[in-house]
């Protein structure tokens, strides 16, 4: 039986190796939830995912997932969540986007909604934030692959509370 997060997280991988002509590598990060992966060494994704059928989509975020999250952008310099909105489309957020969504607290539990009208672009909100722009069903394979094409080292922050800093090598 194919599990709920294989079917949804292969649409995120069918997107991104379709978006580019170039070699795509995917390693999976260790994590107990399997959502985590790792983008051509360099890029760390993660990818939850709302089964609900229309708008608006909610996810929700324990401590455990945004520390995880924290984590692989101290590792790797550049991280993205993926939302999935059922068949409707996928929202990519950078760490900048997440971190004025959800902030540098991590509470128990916090949540993301995305919202859509008709062909519209997603409107985007959470616990302690929103987007001030809509962000695009299908924009962030061509986001991800260039954080992958960046030759800058990134030495990151090792916590929330210094502020980003990220230094270029």
């Amino acid at each position: 039986m194919i599990k709920n997060f294989e079917f949804y997280h292969g649409i995120v991988f069918s997107r991104l190796l379709h978006a580019t002509k170039k070699e795509v590598s995917i390693k999976a990060y260790p994590s107990p939830d399997n959502a985590s992966y790792v983008i051509n060494g360099k890029v760390g994704m993660y990818i939850k995912y709302s089964t609900k059928r229309l708008s608006p989509w909610g996810f929700s975020f324990q401590k455990r997932h945004q520390d995880e999250i924290l984590k692989m952008k101290n590792e790797l310099g550049e991280v993205f969540v993926l939302l999935v909105c059922k068949d409707d489309g996928i929202v990519g957020l950078n760490f900048d986007e997440i971190r004025k969504l959800l902030d540098e607290v991590h509470e128990d539990a916090e949540w993301i909604r995305i919202a859509r009208g008709r062909r519209q672009m997603y409107g985007v909100t959470g616990s302690d934030g929103k987007l001030e722009y809509k962000a695009g069903k299908d924009d962030f394979p061509e986001r991800i692959l260039k954080a992958c094409s960046s030759t800058l080292v990134k030495v990151p922050v090792l916590s929330w509370f210094a502020g980003r800093k990220t230094v270029n090598i």
